[in-house]
C-alpha cells in the first residue's frame, strides 16, 4: 500500500498557474496508475485528471483539458498536476488518488476505482 500527500495549493489570481504535487510513499509508485480529482464547496468530487502507470496514457476530463496536464516522475516517486489559465471555476480541494495496475497502459475515471486517496490540498482562484 502507498500513502499520498499532496501539496501545492494556495490562492491564486484568475489567469494564473500552480502546479500541485502528490508525494507518493510506501511502494514504488510504478505500479500504479494514478489520478486527480476535485471536490467543489456544495458538490461532489469529480475526476479531472488520469495517467497511467508507464506515463505514456493521460486523459483529461473535457473542463480542462488543454489548461492541465498531469505528469509523474516514478523515480522521485512524485506526480504533478500542472495547472494554467486557472479561473474561479477551478476553485476546490484538489485529491491525488492511486490504483494497482497490471496494464502499463491502464488509465482509470471512476472514484470507486481507486485503493488510495491522498487529504487533499485547497486551490482558490480569485477573479
Amino acid at each position: 500500500q502507498v500513502q499520498l500527500v499532496e501539496s501545492g495549493g494556495g490562492l491564486v489570481e484568475a489567469g494564473g498557474s500552480l502546479r500541485l504535487s502528490c508525494a507518493v510513499s510506501g511502494r514504488t509508485l510504478s505500479s500504479y496508475a494514478m489520478g486527480w480529482f476535485r471536490q467543489a464547496p456544495g458538490k461532489e468530487r469529480v475526476f479531472i485528471a488520469a495517467i497511467s502507470r508507464s506515463g505514456v496514457t493521460t486523459s483529461y476530463a473535457d473542463s480542462v483539458k488543454g489548461r492541465f496536464t498531469i505528469s509523474r516522475d516514478n523515480a522521485k516517486k512524485t506526480v504533478f498536476l500542472q495547472m494554467n489559465g486557472l479561473n474561479t471555476e477551478d476553485t476546490a480541494e484538489y485529491y491525488c488518488a492511486a490504483v494497482p495496475s497490471s496494464y502499463s497502459g491502464g488509465i482509470y475515471y471512476q472514484e470507486h476505482q481507486y485503493d488510495v486517496w491522498g487529504q487533499g490540498t485547497q486551490v482558490t482562484v480569485s477573479s
